[in-house]
């Protein structure tokens, strides 16, 4: 009967995160009505959920981001990569890719591939020239009238024939070779534009992956984790780090080359120098680069204590148990110090630590003039920044898990899934990777993963194999939707740019989702494999197991007697 009650909250949490027929934040809080309205968890059980430490580990990642984002410091980044990068397309590609994935390790992507797509376009026009004329240029001017309208901003014709009364049939020819040049010219042009703005929110949604407090989903995996599995604690900052950063680095370069070799980057100029007009159309964008960097001015003494703290911040949260060597927890009561502690610590720093380098005259003098005190941080900065409907759609996801668990719905759904025993464990992953890939192409990655989760860590068990070999693919699988504008908020920035067509994004998100579920697989096979000791059932799993099967023992028992 509860599972019953609870399936149907959770199919109407479903239907209203896919179809938003409410808000998504509106949605999550419907376990705090229903639950103990229906009898199935008490109000007591359900509220502590919307704000565990989980949701304190999330808050301190948005709020750093807000202080990076207020003094300018991810610009500054941006562009000095893209100094170092070079400007042939290829390597601007590149540059943008490694930009966008690094800043959305901390930042949102939504934030990152808003800040990004600006500078795109700078350096694109300084390539290319304007856009309008670039798209004028790509149609056909086979016709007599339409000669006057081409304007060609690079590659002009070598072989030019001076018009004279005497030749009209050659200059024709002339004028018709110049037009198709032209056009195929404008039409590589316009292929590298593609190229770059489709890159850059692809590289977000990929660089989230590589840390906790990257992405929504890596949050919602370690607090069912906790919920589930209270035992387990082989996923924090350092060891999720340790796993993802090669799998987002291996990810990135494939993506790379397919998003370059699809739309004209990769070429022989990629490594050869040759005197053109591309060339000095690059030099014009190099240009442009170092004077927008030029602008920001010298490093001022607010970028460099963001700078610092900021170094602090995933210092700390690397090193506070990473598993493969000991962490400087040791040095407090075990189990007392988290994730959650160590990023509220850095980002309280922030809200009372001085944005201008306090004058030394005033500690000797108190009559002398001293700096005006501006903390890097203030309140009405971060409540601007923090997006607390994801905090809330964290808790209802939490929430969610909970009456799942208490309510036996968790082992209703399991015993269904023993058909999928007879898969083999990697043939399992591979295809879980890819349903949730698929998935949330069509709905928020959040309300996706916060959905399968709890049925897929019940399919692990029922199956006896590791429940992080599938629920790890799962979480990261969720974040790779890139067929789709409306697939997640960076596709969204990027199609509404007006320049890309949802046959582009279907044509590259099709490959990057097969290229991202044969990396995970990969991942999970080869390092995540002896990370996690996903070959052994842990003991950490057992007691879930046993009381799964107790109550269904229970179950069975009401059935036989009843009947």
């Amino acid at each position: 009967m509860w599972e019953g009650k609870c399936l149907y909250v959770v199919l109407l949490m479903a239907v209203y995160w896919c179809t938003e027929a409410l808000p998504l934040a509106v949605t999550a809080m419907l376990p705090v009505c229903l639950f103990p309205t229906m009898g199935i968890l008490p109000s007591k059980k359900v509220c502590p959920q919307y704000f565990l430490e989980t949701n304190f580990l999330f808050l301190s990642g948005l709020v750093m981001a807000s202080a990076i984002e207020e003094w300018g410091l991810h610009r500054r980044i941006a562009l000095k990569v893209l100094k170092i990068v070079g400007v042939k397309p290829a390597w601007l590609i590149l540059g943008m890719m490694i930009t966008s994935s690094f800043l959305s390790m901390w930042l949102s992507n939504t934030a990152t591939t808003a800040m990004m797509l600006p500078i795109a376009n700078a350096i694109l026009e300084s390539l290319f020239g304007n856009l309008e004329t670039l798209k004028e240029n790509c149609k056909d001017k086979s016709d007599p009238e339409g000669d006057s309208q081409v304007n060609m901003h690079v590659l002009p014709c070598e072989k030019q024939v001076l018009t004279t009364e005497n030749t009209p049939d050659w200059t024709d020819r002339s004028e018709q070779k110049n037009l198709k040049e032209v056009r195929k010219e404008a039409e590589y042009q316009m292929k590298v534009w593609k190229g770059f703005l489709i890159s850059i929110p692809y590289a977000a949604s990929i660089g989230g992956t590589a840390t906790l407090t990257g992405t929504a989903p890596n949050l919602i995996l370690v607090g069912q984790l906790k919920s589930y599995f209270p035992e387990c604690d082989l996923i924090n900052f350092g060891s999720w780090f340790v796993f993802a950063f090669p799998l987002m680095l291996l990810f990135l370069i494939l993506g790379w080359i397919w998003i370059a070799f699809l739309y004209g980057g990769l070429n022989t100029r990629l490594c050869i120098s040759k005197h053109d007009e591309r060339e000095a159309a690059e030099a014009k964008a190099k240009a442009v680069i170092d004077e927008d960097y030029k602008k920001l001015g010298p490093i001022k003494f607010a970028e460099g204590s963001i700078t610092f703290f900021f170094i602090m911040f995933a210092i700390l949260l690397f090193t506070r148990d990473p598993k493969f060597v000991t962490g400087w927890s040791v040095f407090f009561t075990k189990g007392y110090v988290s994730d959650a502690v160590t990023g509220v610590i850095i980002i309280s720093i922030l809200f009372f630590f001085p944005s201008q380098c306090p004058s030394l005259c005033w500690w000797f003098d108190s009559r002398a003039s001293n700096t005006p005190y501006v903390p890097l941080l203030s309140w009405r900065k971060a409540q601007e920044c923090v997006p607390w409907n994801i905090i809330l759609l964290l808790g209802g996801g939490f929430a969610m898990a909970k009456g799942c668990e208490e309510s036996g719905l968790a082992v209703w759904i399991g015993n269904h899934l023993q058909p999928l025993a007879q898969v083999p464990p990697a043939v399992a992953v591979i295809l879980i990777t890819a349903f949730i890939a698929c998935f949330t192409e069509f709905a928020s990655n959040t309300a996706t993963i916060i959905i399968f989760l709890p049925v897929i860590a019940e399919l692990a068990i029922r199956v006896n194999v590791n429940p992080l070999y599938f629920m790890i693919p799962a979480t990261t699988g969720c974040s790779y939707a890139f067929m789709l504008p409306v697939s997640t908020p960076p596709n969204s920035i990027a199609f509404a740019s007006g320049h890309l067509m949802v046959k582009d994004m279907v044509k590259t998100g099709f490959v990057m989702n097969i290229l991202g579920i044969l990396c995970v697989s990969l991942a999970m096979n080869t390092w995540g494999l002896h990370m996690f000791s996903l070959h052994t059932y842990p003991d950490w799993a057992r007691p879930l197991n046993a009381s799964s099967a107790t109550v269904a023992t229970h179950a069975m028992a009401t059935m036989n007697m009843t009947g």
